[in-house]
C-alpha cells in the first residue's frame, strides 16, 4: 500500500462521503436496521449516528485500519454498542446465522470479489434476515454505461479500487438473495459516478 492509499485516500473518502447528497441515502437506509447488525465497509463510521433503539449491537467491518481509526470517535459517541473489526468482507470472522441485518453503503464497488463478499453476508444472516444497501453502479442508460466501462480502469486506481460499472442487483441475486425492494435513480453529480441502487434483500429460509 502506497502513501496515497494509506494516508491521503482515507481522509479524502471521509470528506467526500459526508456530502449532503450522500447523507440523504444514509438516512433512508440505515435507520431500518434491527437487532444484531453487521455493517460491511463501515469506513470512517459515518452511518453510526443513524442506528436506532431497535439495534442491539453493530459490528463494523472494514479492511482499512486508517478508516477504522477515523471511526473510533463516532463509535464511542454512538447510541448503540459498536465493535469495530479490521478484516475482509470475503472471509468474515462472524458466525453462521448470527446477524439480523447487514448494512452496506457504497461498499460493493471496491470489494475485489463482490460475489464472495455477498455470499459471506448471506452466510452470517439469520434465515429471513435483511441486507439493507445503497450502492452506485452500472447505469440502465447505454450511453452512460459505455462511459462507465471506459472510465473504470482509471477510476479504480485513484478511488481505492472503486468500479463504476458493477450491476448491483444482478450480483445480489446471483449470491442467493431475494430482492423484494429496489429503487434506482441518479443522484446529484456526474452520471457515470452517480447511478444509485437502493433497496432491501432477504436471505431465504433455505440455503
Amino acid at each position: 500500500m502506497g502513501l496515497y492509499e494509506r494516508w491521503v485516500l482515507p481522509k479524502l473518502l471521509d470528506v467526500v462521503m459526508r456530502q449532503r447528497p450522500v447523507q440523504k441515502y444514509r438516512r433512508e437506509v440505515v435507520p431500518a436496521a434491527q437487532g444484531r447488525v453487521l455493517e460491511v465497509g463501515v469506513g470512517s463510521g459515518l452511518n453510526l449516528p443513524l442506528y436506532g433503539d431497535g439495534v442491539s449491537e453493530v459490528i463494523g467491518l472494514d479492511p482499512s485500519e486508517q478508516l477504522l481509526a477515523l471511526a473510533q470517535r463516532r463509535a464511542a459517541e454512538a447510541a448503540v454498542p459498536v465493535r469495530l473489526t479490521c478484516g475482509s468482507a470475503s472471509a468474515m470472522a462472524v458466525e453462521d446465522d448470527s446477524v439480523d441485518t447487514v448494512v452496506m453503503t457504497w461498499t460493493l464497488c471496491s470489494i475485489p470479489d463482490p460475489l464472495a463478499a455477498l455470499r459471506e453476508m448471506r452466510r452470517v444472516l439469520k434465515p429471513g434476515g435483511r441486507l439493507l444497501f445503497v450502492e452506485h453502479g452500472l447505469s440502465k442508460d447505454a450511453g452512460v454505461a459505455r462511459w462507465q466501462h471506459r472510465l473504470t480502469p482509471v477510476w479504480r486506481r485513484i478511488a481505492g479500487g472503486c468500479h463504476l460499472d458493477r450491476k448491483i442487483d444482478d450480483l445480489i441475486r446471483t449470491a442467493g438473495f431475494e430482492l423484494p425492494a429496489l429503487k434506482t435513480e441518479y443522484a446529484e453529480g456526474p452520471r457515470p459516478m452517480t447511478f444509485m441502487y437502493e433497496g432491501q434483500a432477504v436471505r431465504p429460509s433455505s440455503r
